[in-house]
């Protein structure tokens, strides 16, 4: 599968990038698949630099902070009014309460909301699958309702953190993963409040423990240098590391 950053900004967009959001493609059954793992705020402009937003297949969204999830407002617009008429139905996973925050979001009455144009889907306790990809959603460590997801194709795995502290289940994701993407939006030395997010030394060492072969930077908000979280990471993880970096295509 390829995978393309569209925006790497934490908590709030940056200077050189909407907030998180990243296009997965994949090919099959004569055709490329594409998911979205969140639609952060102003990712919806981003996106559309790497791929038509109709030809979009699916989107999975880690948790419902702005950050994250907002993008689906403007994604339900084009959708909903596209002058080639409404698209069809495409699924948005989630946390429970997905439809109903968006209809909140965009000031809809909760019913329909927004699901004439998305089929809104609580994660399961299992794996699922859609076109070539399997998907497993395992609960971290967040002060709302998050989740870490792991993405296979065939043997190739992708492992996204979302947003999280250290947690053992993060780490029994990650286990083995091709590509760790793993959020790193604090910095070691500070005073960080319990429970939110990881330092870049933590993401490297969950990626040590866990034996990811890659392990990709993201989710550093734009008053943090990135090249210092960089370094923290090196000094936990010997692999190779790197800053997620806004329209790259990785190889998975």
């Amino acid at each position: 599968m390829r995978l393309t950053v569209v925006g790497n900004s934490g908590s709030y967009p940056g200077p050189h990038s909407s907030a998180s959001c990243y296009l997965l493609e994949a090919d099959y059954d004569e055709r490329t698949w594409r998911v979205l793992l969140d639609l952060g705020n102003g990712a919806l402009g981003a996106l559309q630099r790497y791929a038509d937003p109709l030809a979009v297949d699916a989107v999975l969204l880690s948790h419902l902070h702005a950050d994250h999830c907002l993008d689906l407002c403007g994604y339900y617009v084009l959708r909903k009014y596209h002058p080639d008429g409404p698209q069809p139905r495409i699924p948005v996973w989630g946390p429970e309460g997905t439809a109903s925050r968006m209809a909140r979001a965009y000031d809809l009455p909760e019913t329909p909301g927004m699901t004439e144009e998305f089929d809104f889907r609580t994660y399961p306790g299992g794996s699922f699958s859609l076109g070539p990809f399997t998907f497993l959603a395992r609960r971290v460590n967040h002060p709302v309702t998050a989740y870490a997801l792991r993405i296979s194709v065939d043997d190739a795995v992708l492992v996204y953190s979302g947003d999280t502290a250290y947690c053992e289940p993060l780490v029994t994701q990650a286990d083995g993963a091709d590509v760790f993407l793993c959020e790193a939006s604090f910095l070691d030395e500070a005073d960080n409040p319990p429970d939110i997010h990881l330092t870049g030394l933590e993401a490297g060492a969950i990626a040590t423990t866990a034996g990811a072969r890659q392990l990709l930077l993201t989710h550093i908000p734009p008053w943090h240098d990135p090249a210092v979280v960089l370094g923290e990471a090196k000094e936990s993880f010997v692999g190779d590391v790197r800053l997620a970096e806004v329209g790259t295509t990785y190889e998975v």
